[in-house]
């Protein structure tokens, strides 16, 4: 009838039937990809940092002028999570975002990988930003999330940063930081162990709740888990995976057909990413091993915070978040 209706009275076409054609088409619409995505499609360069300290940190970089926006992931997430965010601010202002896998996380490589400390990690930082620009460092500007929250604050209050212009500390603060640290353990014993293959882990960190965001799921979870059987990072498979398929394409250019035809055996197939599945994953890091630091990266952070001399911004997902120091604070405006 409604159908009728709408033809007579507006001249309009019948509605269509959402349930019309061939089922299979209906669930290929619905299906949704969790295949994991190459980081160069929100980047614009990947370097490998070594400090004088001899250990070596993976960045990723966008942008090519401005302000740099130095980016410290939370515990357990990579680089990788601050992709989306690069290539959306890149296109708003003028700016550099840089973004580090921290100790222990990602691929970059420590002498000791497990001292996760407050200390050793704000050093790390001012190393790596150091060692990146040397003796000519541009106005940065630290943002960090929830563990990365804490380091950018012990970083910028022990000036290892010395052309700071800027802190944004995101969804951290000391009080509700400290609180949550007594049910963390149960937390993490919550989450799989392993998973069969790396679309699988993608599709949980989604329906899990762990990650919004589909697309930065795609593209962040690799940095987050390692083969159980080559301990390499996902990460790295990917990059693999990526330089095999780029190689194949260049043979296939610069051969004719015939030739294609009689060495068809002797190149490489490139890689499909469900290769990916043919081993388990596990996390990159093991985070109820770090409990130990737990403490030292939220104590005493609100005032470390409000004592910072920098321009500061404290992003939270509502104002009772805060603690008393910050609201005192903000009541003050400090933050």
């Amino acid at each position: 009838m409604e159908k009728d209706l709408m033809k007579k009275k507006f001249g309009l076409p019948p509605l269509p039937n959402l349930g019309s054609g061939p089922p299979g088409k209906r669930n290929m619409i619905r299906k949704k990809d969790y295949s994991p995505v190459y980081w160069d499609k929100y980047f614009d360069h990947k370097k490998d940092i070594v400090t004088s300290t001899g250990d070596t940190f993976r960045i990723y970089e966008k942008g090519g002028e401005g302000p740099v926006l130095f980016f410290l992931h939370g515990g357990g997430f990579s680089a990788l999570s601050w992709a989306l965010l690069s290539t959306h601010v890149t296109t708003l202002v003028k700016c550099r975002c840089v973004a580090v896998d921290l100790r222990g996380h990602g691929d970059s490589v420590t002498s000791d990988d497990t001292n996760l400390s407050a200390e050793q990690m704000s050093s790390d930082v001012g190393n790596i930003i150091h060692s990146l620009y040397n003796d000519d460092p541009p106005p940065v500007i630290l943002v960090g999330h929830s563990m990365g929250g804490a380091i950018a604050v012990h970083t910028a209050v022990r000036h290892l940063v010395s052309t700071l212009i800027g802190l944004a500390v995101i969804d951290v603060v000391e009080g509700t930081a400290l609180e949550a640290l007594t049910s963390m353990q149960s937390f993490l014993r919550g989450r799989p162990r392993t998973f069969e293959s790396m679309d699988k882990a993608i599709e949980w960190a989604v329906r899990s709740g762990q990650i919004l965001n589909l697309e930065s799921a795609r593209v962040s979870m690799v940095g987050q888990l390692k083969s159980e059987s080559s301990n390499e990072t996902g990460a790295e498979e990917l990059e693999h995976q990526h330089v095999s398929c780029t190689d194949t394409i260049e043979e296939e250019e610069d051969e004719d057909k015939a030739s294609q035809a009689s060495t068809v055996g002797q190149f490489k197939k490139p890689a499909d990413p469900q290769s990916m599945s043919t081993h388990r994953y596990t996390w990159r890091i093991d985070l109820s091993k770090t409990e130990k630091f737990w403490q030292g990266w939220f104590e005493g952070l609100s005032q470390k915070f409000l004592s910072c001399e920098a321009p500061k911004m404290l992003i939270l997902a509502g104002p009772d978040r805060l603690d008393k120091d910050l609201t005192i604070g903000q009541m003050q405006g400090k933050n």
